[in-house]
């Protein structure tokens, strides 16, 4: 029996005003909504520019709680719940003095706070100094059942890690979410060898291969100028839908703000899980233990 259900991502550019930007996505989510999304994912951080390029502790002051106190979070919430939607939103949480996370938080149909996920792995590279701003997360994988799906977040570095999508696919989730904020750095283009666009599409259909599950990347669009004058970053967009065999069902632009409209249905899991069989049944749990090491010699 099918099981369809709609997705909407918003991909956006940013700018330097906040309150812009959550208008924009604002306004980005009720019309996704109106077009029939029921499941709706913001990009990682969506409320400003990605402020990791550069190690500034003025940042600092733009995180806030991820609760139901939070006047974003509330803003949401009643936006979700007038809509009939689901909602999946990153946010710079503040989680205590000189304690941040990277965080994506899940709002269920009907307005109620479902929970949160905080970014496991964080990057330290140049242009994306994460370290700087983010303590890992300590809430695991954790799935959300919402009224449509059961869902899991990961965010973009956790991309990387086959092991995040293993088991939040072993939690139950049904689609996993990548609220993502990727691109490269001029005099780089996208003929460049070094650029990791293919690898990153690739390595996320390979997610959604190896778990039989729906992937959704919600990346971030557009030119952000380096604060520090360095050579910024262009993020290349390209938010796409993977089924479980690993297809592109749809991709977004490379250039543009878009609203990804896509309907999946939930019912071809269980078709492919019990056809191929690879996913769960012939693992050998018993041969993983090297994997708790982080390197094996």
């Amino acid at each position: 029996m099918e099981r369809k259900v709609t997705l909407g991502l918003l991909q956006m550019t940013c700018n330097l005003d906040i309150q812009s930007n959550i208008d924009k996505a604002i306004g980005y989510i009720e019309k996704a909504a109106g077009l029939g999304a029921q499941i709706i994912c913001t990009q990682e951080l969506f409320k400003s520019r990605y402020f990791c390029q550069v190690m500034d502790r003025n940042n600092f002051d733009l995180a806030e709680e991820a609760s139901e106190n939070n006047p974003t979070v509330k803003q949401l919430s009643d936006l979700a719940n007038k809509l009939n939607i689901v909602l999946v939103a990153g946010l710079f949480e503040k989680r205590a003095n000189g304690i941040f996370h990277n965080t994506a938080i899940v709002i269920d149909a009907g307005g109620s706070l479902l929970g949160k996920y905080r970014k496991m792995h964080i990057p330290q590279d140049p242009g994306y100094t994460e370290k700087f701003y983010f303590t890992p997360g300590d809430l695991g994988y954790p799935v959300f059942k919402t009224r449509y799906a059961d869902i899991g977040v990961l965010i973009c570095w956790d991309q990387w890690f086959p092991e995040a999508a293993r088991l939040i696919a072993m939690n139950g989730a049904e689609i996993i979410f990548y609220p993502t904020a990727i691109g490269y750095s001029p005099p780089e283009n996208e003929n460049n060898p070094t650029n990791s666009f293919q690898p990153w599409q690739t390595v996320q259909q390979g997610h959604a291969v190896a778990n039989a599950c729906f992937v959704a990347t919600v990346n971030r669009v557009g030119f952000e100028e380096d604060p520090s004058h360095g050579p910024g970053i262009n993020f290349w967009g390209s938010s796409f839908v993977a089924d479980p065999q690993g297809r592109l069902i749809y991709e977004a632009s490379d250039e543009d703000d878009d609203i990804l409209i896509c309907e999946i249905d939930l019912s071809t899991i269980d078709l492919i899980r019990n056809r191929e069989s690879f996913p769960y049944r012939d693992r050998r749990v018993d041969s993983y233990q090297d994997l708790t090491k982080l390197y094996s010699s």
